[in-house]
């Protein structure tokens, strides 16, 4: 007799991952959500502020500065300056903190599952910054340098959109969105530290790498005394800062060492020193970091419709934008289609392709990041920065839009999906389907 086989099952793009991850990037969205309101509002006060008859009192408070220079640090900074290079490193801190868990003790550990927001987040990246080139190839005088404008994406803004128009997006692709994005920080980062850092001061990176080595033992113990934590903290950060290495690649430093499973247990579902920091630090991040640089980086004099008009006609606001809106949905759907193709995959039961040109939308909303690059690529203050910003915040409207009217025609399916996740009719606190598919 011929024994059954029953054929392997096919792959799928977008299913769900597991009811303990999924329940904790639902509640990080939910953080997020609050943090791209105030995003929203910081945004919205400095446009304002700048276009008003007081916009020179807002400028002249960007340029305040304050520090001092003892020790040779150079740390005597405009409020600006502080907000891009200070409070953005408690930002990518986060953003070490996630990414690592992500790959030590989240769904992503698999390979097969990484693989899909990993290779999209480079399709999302790569696009975008071909765009770009192709506008600012002509312009001359090293317009193209900033080529890494429109590649990055701003979670904190996407997940505000969704919260604004009330979707009930399927939890794959919330994970996918948030993972996604969370990759494509680090990326960004990535290109911060190799494309846009100074001239690099080897003896300040070398003293960077003792309090760096400090703070890395002390969390691996297991210690977490603030007074401990933070000065070694600091101190990593200033001498990053000194070396020529943008500061925030400081905060991705330091989340990368602190441990993800808990210390006396190797169960992934017990809260390590990771996960605790990011309870408690999250909040300040997206509470008040972002937001604050946001209020100092967004704010550009337009000069009214003409303004506008002459600055979308310039190849720098056209690449941003069009890298932004077309470049970021080419890239992330294109290289989900030939993951698919090339794996034999098929999507998700829940899931059509045109929820996915929704999600890539939504991942064309570059606020944050883009912005610092932009302050990176050219000069703060110049032309071309003041042009970043209309391009920018030009994009990522229209994404925002665009994602908006999309994920709203599909709403009803939404809401379909969300029932049968949340469906619990055995009490036990874990939604059925979760249990169905493990």
């Amino acid at each position: 007799m011929h024994s059954l086989q029953h054929p392997e099952p096919k792959p799928r793009l977008f299913a769900r991952g597991s009811w303990p991850e999924t329940s904790r990037i639902t509640d990080i969205l939910r953080k997020e959500t609050v943090g791209g309101m105030l995003l929203l509002v910081a945004t919205v006060a400095a446009l304002a502020w700048a276009n008003s008859p007081w916009s020179a009192a807002y400028f002249d408070l960007a340029d305040v500065r304050v520090g001092t220079d003892a020790l040779g640090l150079h740390l005597d900074l405009t409020l600006a300056t502080w907000a891009a290079d200070g409070l953005l490193a408690i930002f990518f801190f986060i953003v070490g903190l996630e990414l690592k868990r992500e790959f030590v003790a989240g769904d992503l550990r698999d390979p097969a599952r990484a693989a899909l927001p990993v290779v999209a987040a480079i399709g999302g990246m790569a696009v975008p910054a071909v765009i770009f080139v192709g506008f600012t190839a002509r312009a001359g005088d090293g317009a193209v340098q900033g080529w890494a404008i429109p590649t990055a994406t701003d979670i904190a803004f996407a997940v505000a959109v969704l919260a604004v128009i009330s979707t009930h997006l399927p939890a794959a692709l919330r994970t996918f969105l948030l993972t996604l994005a969370v990759v494509d920080d680090l990326l960004a980062i990535t290109v911060i530290a190799v494309f846009y850092s100074d001239t690099i001061n080897g003896s300040a990176l070398a003293l960077a790498l003792l309090p760096l080595a400090a703070f890395a033992i002390c969390v691996q113990r297991g210690i977490r005394a603030w007074w401990i934590l933070l000065p070694l903290a600091v101190l990593t950060w200033a001498f990053v800062h000194e070396s020529g290495v943008h500061a925030t690649v400081a905060g991705v430093l330091l989340g990368f060492t602190v441990p993800v499973l808990h210390r006396k247990s190797d169960d992934s579902a017990k809260p390590g020193l990771a996960e605790q920091f990011e309870h408690r630090i999250r909040p300040l991040s997206a509470g008040f970091a972002v937001p604050v640089f946001a209020f100092f980086a967004a704010g550009v004099a337009i000069g009214g419709l003409d303004g506008l008009r002459d600055a979308l006609g310039d190849p720098i606001a056209l690449g941003i934008v069009f890298g932004l809106v077309i470049g970021k949905v080419v890239g992330i759907v294109g290289t989900s289609a030939l993951l698919a193709t090339f794996t034999r995959a098929s999507l998700d039961a829940d899931v059509r392709w045109i929820d996915v040109v929704g999600v890539a939308m939504l991942a064309g909303i570059g606020f944050t990041v883009s912005l610092l690059i932009g302050d990176l690529a050219y000069e703060s203050g110049t032309e071309r920065d003041e042009l970043v910003k209309i391009g920018v915040l030009a994009g990522s409207l229209i994404s925002a839009s665009a994602a908006a009217v999309l994920l709203r025609l599909r709403n009803r399916h939404y809401r379909a999906v969300a029932r049968e996740e949340s469906r619990d009719d055995d009490h036990d606190g874990i939604p059925d389907v979760y249990q169905r598919e493990q």
